[in-house]
């Protein structure tokens, strides 16, 4: 708060210079017919404080352009913040030997997805991610299990990961995410049986104690990228979060691709 009202100082005292009100004639005409001012702790206001104020009070616009500027430079550093943390946890975010891969394993191109099995809007989405796939044999995806919406979900990512053990966690993926109701641990399973998963090796394999580490990883990460919702994005240095069509997603990942040539801009 204290920073904020030096702003508005600073504003409003470029105005009143800009405008002239240090001038000795018109501070002797105020002076003769304005009775001095009382700060809000009661001490009487100085001169400059005093003339801050009849600014303000004149000019109360400069209030809302100063909170602007304070706005814009806050999401500018949010921004880079958000830039630093994705480029110092690049490893975690791309590389994380427990997230599944699809696409091209060795693309050009990483797109990082966080999602819920039961989040509607990573069930509109996942018809273009297959898309995506199909249509950039240089994209590489990564997966990453994100439950928060509950113990369905929870089993969802589990039972998930697990499949990575018997070569069918994208078919069993992009299955669950099919889904028109809530997912459940009977639902789960049978859609497992669908996809040609052997469902007594899976629960078995669910047991494994790396896999909810790894979600925990996941979640650790999410918080650190400010990622609150499902689904959002990674690609290059941006989290780019709801469902996102395909043009969008089409048009980042070609950004993306732009800036990693060599000669591209830093």
């Amino acid at each position: 708060m204290r920073r904020l009202v030096l702003i508005l100082f600073a504003a409003a005292a470029t105005a009143v210079l800009a405008g002239g009100w240090f001038a000795v004639a018109a501070d002797a005409q105020r002076a003769q017919v304005s009775p001095p001012q009382m700060s809000t702790e009661g001490a009487e206001l100085d001169p400059f404080e005093q003339r801050v104020r009849e600014y303000l009070l004149k000019n109360p616009e400069v209030i809302m352009e100063a909170l602007q500027i304070l706005q814009q430079r806050q999401r500018a550093a949010e921004a880079e913040n958000l830039k630093r943390t994705i480029a110092e946890r690049s490893e975690e975010i791309l590389n994380d030997p427990a997230a599944p891969v699809g696409g091209n394993p060795a693309g050009g191109v990483t797109l990082v997805e966080f999602f819920d099995y039961n989040c509607p809007y990573c069930r509109r989405v996942a018809p273009t991610m297959v898309e995506l796939e199909r249509a950039d044999p240089d994209l590489r995806l990564v997966y990453k299990e994100f439950p928060i919406l509950g113990p369905g979900s929870q089993f969802a990512a589990r039972a998930a990961l697990a499949s990575k053990k018997q070569g069918k966690y994208v078919p069993f993926h992009n299955a669950l995410m099919q889904a028109t109701e809530q997912v459940s641990e009977d639902s789960v399973m049978e859609v497992a049986r669908t996809v040609g998963l052997d469902t007594e090796q899976l629960t078995a394999d669910m047991q494994d104690s790396a896999i909810q580490e790894a979600i925990a990883r996941n979640l650790q990460l999410a918080e650190a990228l400010g990622i609150t919702g499902t689904p959002s994005f990674i690609i290059g240095d941006e989290v780019v979060p709801g469902a996102v069509d395909l043009r969008t997603l089409q048009s980042l990942i070609a950004r993306a691709r732009r800036e990693k040539e060599p000669g591209a801009p830093e």
